[in-house]
């Protein structure tokens, strides 16, 4: 039998009975005793739970009961402090002698040591605490893709547990539910929880990261560019203040899908100013890898050895793919290196007929590529990034984000602008030591007046609430 002690942490009672306690224990081969503390403020909750489920009758502290270890069933109701000194004097003859000024130094030494035990408690499990990862419009194709990639540990390290929330309306409830029990079932060893939300009050709860897939089913016959912009806008004027009351503060928010990923990302920093700026992103890496492959495919070499292609502007609108920085790894050639030597992509590729005609005028084709994609290419470009913002990107490798303008490369602020950035140390930085031709910055002079002018029709529609009529 164990003999259980519960009481306040500052009773000078439950100090008594426990002083006595450890002695019988110390000096009788076959005394066992368990004490718990309970905080003075949890401590008459706690006593009427555990008196309603024995049936017992008890209303101080502390409670002393015996429990039959090898038998099961409920334990044995001893009392309080004067009946275990009966019981201590019946059965053993012994007697507490203790002084009421040491029961109150006791009482104080135990109350402190009870809230320190509480502080290291909690600080132990919030270094197991899982990341919380909120998806919007989750029944969308990418979010399915994305589930294992988030989930297998490459991203966030194999030591991080992960929680995913689902979100999106009640109409994909059914699908969502899907997705849960197919994660589910998969059983991935870091993925502590997946569950589904439809209810938009409860979004974003303890949110660490949100990644963020709306889109518009883009279709101008049916109505205008300015209309879809609007409900965009809107499900932004949404989600913005939901962010802010109920993510924490540190919150990473990240801009995917197939329309407005800029867009997004600017309204969503318009309508949330508390969320930190350099923490809401939108994903580029698409196309950069589409435009990876596509120069891959002409110089018929490995994907992985073309580096630093840059895509700037919209990246989900009209954006520019620039190859004045791009190098070539391991590329056979009649000069040859070791594994980090590299050669310009530009000096290597002699038709510059095709780099003008068919790959820097070919937005169109590479558009509809990315465009078409059912949703594994986005994915990979979303847990790519996230490994990068948390693990740092390849050393010197030019990584294309969308970040909130500063007036870098003379870009207007205050639009989320796709441009060349690095990851370290869990912070992303801006290449501005790159140098940029005469081509690109005029490029960038036009892509900047379109995200601008995109920016004033969002604000102009919510704010008014009709149609924008251009000038």
């Amino acid at each position: 039998a164990v003999a259980m002690f519960t009481g306040k942490a500052n009773c000078p009672y439950y100090a008594r009975a426990e002083l006595l306690a450890d002695y019988l224990q110390t000096n009788l081969p076959n005394f066992r005793v368990h004490k718990i503390t309970q905080h003075p403020d949890k401590w008459e909750q706690w006593l009427h739970d555990i008196c309603e489920t024995n049936g017992w009758e008890h209303s101080q502290s502390p409670i002393i009961w015996r429990e039959l270890l090898d038998r099961g069933g409920k334990g044995q109701l001893l009392g309080g402090l004067n009946d275990f000194l009966e019981y201590a004097q019946k059965y053993y003859g012994i007697t507490s002698m203790m002084l009421s000024e040491e029961m109150l130094d006791i009482a104080e030494e135990n109350l402190q040591t009870h809230l320190e035990i509480v502080k290291e408690d909690e600080e132990i499990k919030s270094l197991i605490k899982p990341m919380q990862i909120w998806i919007t419009s989750a029944s969308v194709p990418i979010c399915y893709h994305l589930i294992p990639l988030l989930a297998n540990g490459e991203v966030f390290g194999m030591t991080t547990e992960i929680s995913i929330h689902l979100l999106d309306t009640d109409q994909f409830k059914e699908i969502l539910r899907s997705i849960v029990m197919e994660a589910e079932d998969m059983a991935f060893p870091l993925l502590r929880s997946i569950s589904e939300h439809t209810k938009i009050d409860q979004a974003f709860i303890d949110a660490d990261i949100i990644i963020v897939l709306d889109d518009v089913l883009l279709n101008l016959e049916v109505q205008s560019l300015e209309n879809y912009i609007r409900e965009m806008s809107e499900i932004c004027q949404v989600y913005a203040p939901l962010i802010e009351k109920n993510a924490k503060s540190e919150v990473k928010v990240i801009s995917s899908g197939k329309t407005f990923a800029n867009l997004k990302a600017t309204m969503l920093r318009t309508y949330g100013p508390s969320i930190r700026a350099e923490n809401i992103i939108a994903i580029a890496t698409s196309w950069e890898s589409a435009a990876k492959a596509m120069l891959a495919r002409k110089l018929n070499m490995s994907t992985a050895g073309v580096k630093d292609v840059i895509v700037w502007g919209n990246i989900t609108g009209s954006n520019y793919i620039d190859l004045s920085h791009a190098k070539l790894y391991g590329y056979d050639c009649a000069i040859r290196g070791p594994a980090n030597f590299q050669r310009p992509l530009l000096n290597m590729i002699y038709d510059s007929k095709w780099i003008h005609s068919e790959l820097l005028s070919a937005q169109s084709a590479l558009s509809s590529r990315v465009s078409r994609c059912t949703g594994m290419l986005p994915a990979h470009a979303v847990a790519t990034v996230l490994r990068y913002w948390y693990h740092g990107s390849p050393s010197e490798e030019i990584i294309s984000v969308g970040i909130l303008s500063e007036g870098q490369f003379c870009v207007p602020e205050g639009i989320i602008f796709s441009m060349p950035v690095r990851f370290q140390n869990g912070n992303w930085e801006v290449m501005t030591e790159l140098e940029i031709n005469e081509t690109t910055q005029e490029a960038l002079r036009r892509l900047s007046h379109e995200l601008v002018q995109e920016k004033l029709v969002a604000l102009k529609e919510i704010n008014e609430m009709h149609p924008y009529e251009a000038e």
